[in-house]
């Protein structure tokens, strides 16, 4: 059995199969593995940013994985106006760790309206452990507060049903 010792990918030039649209370029990489780098960066700029940043895979240059970065930016880690990926961080972010300023929705949520497993809401929370001015949850905090367990000012929870809280609330529940 001869032994031969693998390639350090980083050190070679990369090879990248480069394709022009009219809305953008894709940059791709295929390993030897079969394991896929690919990139899309719009033409249009908005501040300086990509319209549209899209990213998959690790960089065959660094081995890291590329944050997408645009006004929409898709990819494991994500930053911008809007924010898609597994950690997403903008003023609307959808992904596992979502960190919104204006709307988080996942597992993990921030925002003014935050809707997640853990939702932390300023205006808004609706999860499974949420805060906000109103919280709707398993567990809440909040001013108005609907939840199997509550904390707040107006909790209507299994324990006690305060009346401002029933009034408040009188639109979601009917009956």
């Amino acid at each position: 059995m001869s032994y031969e010792p693998s390639r350090n990918q980083l050190l070679e030039p990369v090879d990248y199969k480069i394709d022009g649209t009219r809305r953008g370029v894709w940059r791709r990489y295929m390993y030897p593995n079969g394991e896929v780098f690919e990139e899309y960066t719009s033409y249009w700029r908005f501040f300086g940013l990509p319209v549209v940043h899209y990213t998959r895979g690790k960089c065959p240059e660094t081995g890291k994985r590329v944050v997408a970065k645009g006004v929409i930016a898709i990819g494991r880690i994500a930053v911008g106006m809007i924010a898609f990926g597994q950690a997403a961080v903008g003023l609307i972010a959808i992904g596992q760790l979502a960190v919104g300023l204006l709307f988080g929705l996942g597992q993990g949520a921030t925002g003014v309206i935050a809707v997640g497993q853990l939702a932390v809401g300023v205006a808004f929370g609706l999860g499974q452990a949420v805060s906000g001015y109103v919280a709707i949850g398993q567990a809440g905090i909040g001013w108005y507060v609907l939840a199997q367990f509550g904390m707040g000012r107006h909790v209507w929870d299994m324990h006690d049903a305060a009346p401002a809280a029933r009034e408040f609330f009188r639109w979601l529940i009917p009956g």
